[in-house]
């Protein structure tokens, strides 16, 4: 264990620490308002409370191990372990991906003008909110079982060949080309989330830079700060940006790690930082475009003061 080591554990340990008491404290917030407060709830809040419980998920799963790794505590989880564990990273990594994909295009529907073409989806649309969530989990548990058959614990300080490597797991090395036809196919459906988040921002961009210069420039201002369509765009379109920066980043890192011969940790931790960063930042965001906190914690003061 060295100096650098300790500097990732210290940022591990933030990262996990906040970014899972905020993606919880949104997750039980949204189970509130849909036992407590029904009438409340908002179509979108559907889609937040699965990626939520996914950020937390894969925050868990992933940090702990990284932070134990990080400070020289052995990891001793077997294979069985291992399978697990790699196997709900991978199961929630791809569900944040398609949540956040189905997230950007269920707002850019919402705001579309009435007279637009695809005005007729703003009704129907959240019809297909829960049939898209419970077939993004379905399919993700579906294909990811081969990581199962995949992996094994590391017993060997040092690793060579292809495959995916770290502190405690290891993947078992198979033929260069069913390697290569696996990252091809990761890289082609994250390839084409990250496009359609990326044309759902660039058209409510549009959308928004063409109803501000229709009206009165203070008027639009005015109305943009207090909107809450407005504000929900913004919040969209920075976790968009931030998911599709870290994504390429863990992305190419991992192809990195998974090609090179001679497996080092270095890379291996920089690639699960990043891809911790999104996970750690949603909920900050999330907050901004979230005001049931303040009315949660209003309406028990007010009943505590006239109890």
């Amino acid at each position: 264990m060295n100096s650098s080591d300790i500097i990732f554990g210290i940022f591990f340990i933030f990262q996990i620490c906040i970014g899972f008491m905020g993606n919880s404290l949104f997750f039980t917030l949204y189970m509130y308002t849909f036992l407590i407060l029904p009438h409340k709830k908002k179509p979108l809040d559907m889609i937040l409370a699965h990626l939520t419980l996914a950020n937390a998920l894969t925050l868990i799963f992933r940090g702990i191990p990284l932070i134990m790794s990080s400070f020289g505590i052995r990891l001793k989880m077997g294979d069985t372990g291992c399978k697990i564990v790699l196997y709900i990273q991978r199961v929630t990594r791809s569900i944040s991906l398609r949540i956040t994909a189905l997230q950007s295009t269920f707002q850019a529907v919402t705001i579309t003008p009435s007279n637009h073409k695809w005005a007729w989806l703003k009704h129907r649309i959240s019809v297909f909110i829960q049939p898209s969530l419970l077939f993004f989990w379905m399919i993700n548990m579906i294909i990811y079982p081969v990581v199962i058959l995949q992996t094994e614990a590391n017993r060997n300080a040092t690793v060579d060949g292809l495959g995916y490597y770290s502190h405690y797991c290891k993947s078992n090395a198979y033929d260069r080309h069913v390697a290569s036809l696996s990252q091809s196919t990761v890289f082609i459906r994250d390839f084409f989330f990250l496009s359609l988040m990326t044309c759902n921002s660039i058209y409510m961009v549009f959308l928004y830079r063409h109803h501000k210069t229709a009206q009165n420039v203070r008027n639009a201002i005015q109305s943009s700060s207090r909107s809450p369509e407005n504000k929900a765009i913004h919040v969209i379109l920075i976790l968009v940006s931030c998911f599709v920066f870290f994504s390429w980043t863990n992305t190419f890192l991992s192809v990195y790690s998974f090609y090179t011969s001679k497996k080092e940790q270095q890379p291996e931790k920089f690639s699960n930082f990043f891809s911790s960063c999104y996970p750690t930042i949603c909920s900050f965001f999330l907050v901004k475009n979230e005001n049931r906190i303040s009315r949660i914690n209003f309406m028990k003061t007010r009943i505590r003061i006239f109890s």
